[in-house]
């Protein structure tokens, strides 16, 4: 049995959520950007992606709360997606984003209604970015033997996809590239 001690854990936590947490959902909501933007021949980054059940809100305030830096959030009602999504939808969080050096985690509730959060689906890699054609071909690859929950393709914040690849792993692809 391998035994981590409690500082060597917290290490390996940090500098994983480091390397992972490279970018941010690029979108942009009544004029305030959630997160950096990435466009044209930009690569590709990796954010971890987290899906709660009504407790968005809390859990990212409580990581603010460890990592400091800056948190903000969008409200379905606040969005344009408002119009598609069920009354008791409105208050969920459609998206929060935590930036805090290079720690940076993106974040919502689940609001798929034709899936059930599992503890497999709420934590997803989330590909950001770069070029329309790039995000295409890794979707496209990450699509053998999986199941796409949402086909890739162009919605009110850019192109978005999503799959559960062969190995139960949850994917998420977003670029404003339309390239």
């Amino acid at each position: 049995m391998f035994i981590i001690d409690f500082y060597s854990r917290r290490r390996f936590v940090r500098a994983a959520v480091s390397t992972a947490a490279l970018a941010a959902l690029p979108t942009r909501y009544k004029g305030r950007a959630l997160a950096p933007p990435t466009k044209g021949d930009k690569m590709t980054k990796l954010t971890p992606y987290l899906l709660f059940d009504g407790t968005c809100r809390e859990a990212m305030e409580f990581y603010k709360s460890v990592f400091g830096g800056e948190l903000s959030f969008t409200r379905v009602e606040d969005s344009p997606a408002k119009d598609q999504m069920q009354a008791f939808q409105q208050g969920k969080i459609l998206t929060a984003y935590l930036k805090s050096g290079a720690v940076e985690i993106s974040a919502s509730d689940w609001l798929a209604l034709s899936e059930e959060p599992e503890p497999t689906n709420t934590t997803c890699l989330f590909l950001n970015g770069g070029s329309l054609k790039e995000l295409k071909g890794l979707f496209m690859k990450l699509s053998v033997g999986a199941k796409v929950t949402n086909p890739l393709k162009e919605q009110f914040f850019g192109s978005y996809g999503a799959l559960n690849d062969r190995f139960g792993v949850r994917w998420m692809f977003q670029t404003t590239s339309r390239e």
